[in-house]
């Protein structure tokens, strides 16, 4: 949507509205001040003649103003909303957003916070959406749209289920607005979702950006080039390569692996011609800071934005009760020059920090990881990967065509640019094996199937339907619908292994006594049931007595290992023995049995045991220490930490939630929250600040 002429006063708005949708026409139709594309348009006539969308459309398209039609129109008419997104970081951003208009009340449930949980538009994560769907279906009657942004994250391998079971489950009458980045399956999907749901699903496409984008390549030595011209830089390479023979050393072995290339002076360029703000993507948080670090040298901002950077700190610092001091740490000194980074590893506080300057406009050059292109509205005039290949959790590749779209996508801003300018900095062997024609002019990849039954949601579907219509559930798959395609025996053989994968699921329940020979829930199954995520190991640590007696800094440390995940290869940091080093043992023993039993029956996911690689932090913590003093604790870095620990308090919580109030380990389990959740842990107080 582009700019169009001023919206009505907000009473003629509303005059007259009663319960009718907000209309909407052909293309060149204004709603609140903005003139309608014709991808807009038709995702709106959907939501009014009362099908389902699937709207796949470029970043930065203008999908969000579908969401925001589809939300008034169910505030108009007394029904509810829900906006559900794959981060926490984007609920907390969309809450924002809709927080102080007047015209709705706003709810928040992320895990972390809860704000207003009766509210008529509620923000949420996917996996709270899915766990009311399956605890508490009916406080979901009176909702007329779910929101799924971002929702080819249903092919995330680890999280992507959620999304499916979301889809399969959720009452009947619930609406789906569904919106995605470009890809290439988006008829097949569509295809999927209009049979599992009772109402039409329409399927609306575009693959037109308002601000068109234009890629370069660069390498240093030969400078700014088009994909066109690849062929007759690699020439000019090879032509310019020494012998083999002079490239050895004087031993006789061959010279080590370039390091990363140097792109000083395509930056330079940038700066030079006016073509910032620029996000520099890289896949290494270190790398964001070094970057961001080597590049001080430069002083982006004019006098005038200088003194309005000044205030903006200034009254940020004030905003969020921080302390004076922070005005000299390196991250808002670097920023004072029109400099920052951005990445997972960093404190919250501190990614919001670089977040509203750089909606500000006054940060020129931001170095960040792929986390900033997801969601949050935030482009700028160029967009540069520093690199393109990445760590997957297994090895290091090329990125997918999505992803480098995703990120792409966050150049041009409407309404200033006539285009967006996207480079990729190329290495020498980046030069001969980089897949640059996928990346550049490619089809982004099909989204797949994730679909992968947990024990919880196992529970749950035995309770409502019985051991005989669990696999009804497999039958609705997206996984079980793309195999459609496939010959007899290729279906018969993907069902089968389906049904193995069930089964040893269920005969695992079975034998822990989660349900009886009737196939009815047990207590134990009952507790199982309400921990998402976990369900297994955290219901055995609680009927097996590990939890029983322990102190709450215990207990935090417990939940805290079950949440982590070392992000450092190699060997484990060494833990004295004297942090409760018993318990630890015990618990190891317990979940260790449980997986190798999993093992044993054909579960083929193994269940995540216990990381004790933040033992002394959470320790440290609990006793009162700072977060800059964990630094001598772990090296985890600050934003790690305080993810896991906001993690461990939702587990917490929700086992607090399934277990009886007269245990013991109720109370335990609340001094243990108290411990943990204070200064930056608590997301409640830093949105409540901003």
């Amino acid at each position: 949507a582009r700019r169009g002429p001023p919206a009505p006063a907000r009473g003629e708005e509303l005059a007259g509205a009663g319960t009718a949708a907000p209309s909407a026409g052909a293309p060149g139709e204004v709603w609140h001040g903005l003139v309608l594309s014709d991808f807009q348009v038709r995702a709106v006539h959907a939501i009014r003649e009362g099908h389902n969308v699937l709207v796949g459309a470029p970043t930065g398209a203008g999908k969000t103003l579908v969401a925001e039609y589809a939300i008034e129109d169910a505030v108009r008419r007394g029904r509810r909303c829900i906006y559900t997104s794959p981060i926490k970081a984007l609920s907390n951003q969309k809450y924002r957003d809709f927080r102080d208009d007047p015209r709705m009340e706003v709810g928040l449930l992320t895990g972390d916070v809860t704000i207003q949980p009766a509210s008529q538009v509620l923000i949420m994560t996917t996996e709270i959406l899915r766990n009311a769907i399956f605890e508490s279906p009916g406080t979901l009657h009176d909702v007329e749209y779910v929101v799924f942004d971002e929702v080819h994250f249903l092919d995330d391998p680890e999280r992507g289920t959620v999304w499916e079971e979301s889809l399969i489950f959720a009452p009947p009458g619930v609406r789906f607005i569904c919106l995605s980045a470009t890809i290439a399956n988006i008829g097949e999907l569509g295809a999927w979702i209009g049979e599992i749901r009772e109402h039409e699903l329409v399927v609306i496409e575009s693959r037109k950006r308002p601000v068109p984008l234009h890629h370069y390549l660069f390498n240093p030595a030969a400078g700014v080039f088009e994909l066109r011209e690849l062929d007759r830089v690699r020439r000019g390479k090879a032509k310019a390569a020494p012998p083999a023979a002079r490239r050895r050393n004087r031993r006789g072995g061959r010279p080590p692996p370039p390091g990363p290339p140097d792109a000083s002076g395509l930056l330079d360029e940038l700066a030079e011609r006016d073509l910032l703000p620029a996000l520099v993507f890289s896949f290494s948080r270190r790398d964001c800071e070094r970057l961001a670090a080597r590049n001080t040298r430069r002083d982006l901002l004019s006098d005038e934005e200088h003194a309005r950077m000044q205030a903006l700190q200034e009254e940020l610092v004030r905003l969020f009760q921080l302390e004076p001091s922070v005005l000299d740490g390196r991250l808002l000194a670097m920023a004072r020059r029109g400099i920052a980074y951005h990445h997972a590893g960093m404190l919250p506080i501190d990614k919001e920090l670089v977040e509203r300057m750089f909606t500000s406009g006054l940060l020129k050059m931001l170095f960040t990881t792929e986390t900033f292109a997801l969601g949050i509205n935030m482009p700028a005039r160029t967009v540069v990967f520093q690199a393109l290949k990445k760590f997957d959790g297994v090895s290091v590749d090329y990125v997918r065509t999505r992803e480098y779209l995703q990120m792409a996508g966050r150049a041009g801003r409407q309404g200033i640019d006539d285009e967006g300018l996207v480079f990729s900095v190329l290495g020498e062997r980046d030069l001969a094996e980089a897949p640059l024609e996928r990346l550049l002019s490619g089809a982004p990849e099909p989204v797949l199937s994730r679909f992968s039954l947990s024990y919880s949601t196992l529970l749950h579907l035995l309770e409502s339907l019985g051991r005989e219509r669990v696999l009804e559930a497999w039958e609705k798959s997206l996984n079980q619908f793309q195999h459609r395609e496939e010959s007899r025996k290729a279906q018969e053989k993907n069902r089968r292994r389906q049904r193995r994968v069930v089964e040893a699921h269920l005969s695992f329940l079975s034998e822990l006594g989660y349900v009886d020979a009737e196939d009815r829930l047990t207590p134990r199954g009952e507790v199982a049931r309400r921990i998402p995520g976990f369900e297994v190991q955290v219901t055995e640590l609680c009927y097996r007595g590990a939890l029983e007696n322990l102190p709450p800094q215990a207990i935090a440390m417990v939940f805290v290992a079950q949440i982590h995940e070392e992000r450092r290869r190699g060997e484990s940091p060494w833990i004295s023995p004297s942090l409760f080093g018993g318990v630890r043992r015990h618990v190891d023993g317990i979940l260790g049995r449980l997986a190798g039993r999993e093992a044993e029956l054909g579960v083929p996911t193994p269940m995540k045991l216990c990381d004790w690689g933040l033992t002394a932090a959470v320790i440290a913590w609990c006793e009162g220490r700072s977060m800059e003093e964990l630094a001598e604790a772990t090296e985890a870095g600050p934003g790690d930490i305080c993810r896991t620990f906001r993690m461990a308090l939702q587990l917490m919580r929700q086992v607090r939630r399934a277990i009886d109030p007269e245990w013991d380990l109720y109370r335990r389990l609340g001094e243990a929250m108290e411990l943990v959740n204070r200064d930056e842990v608590d997301a409640r107080r830093q949105l409540e600040l901003g």
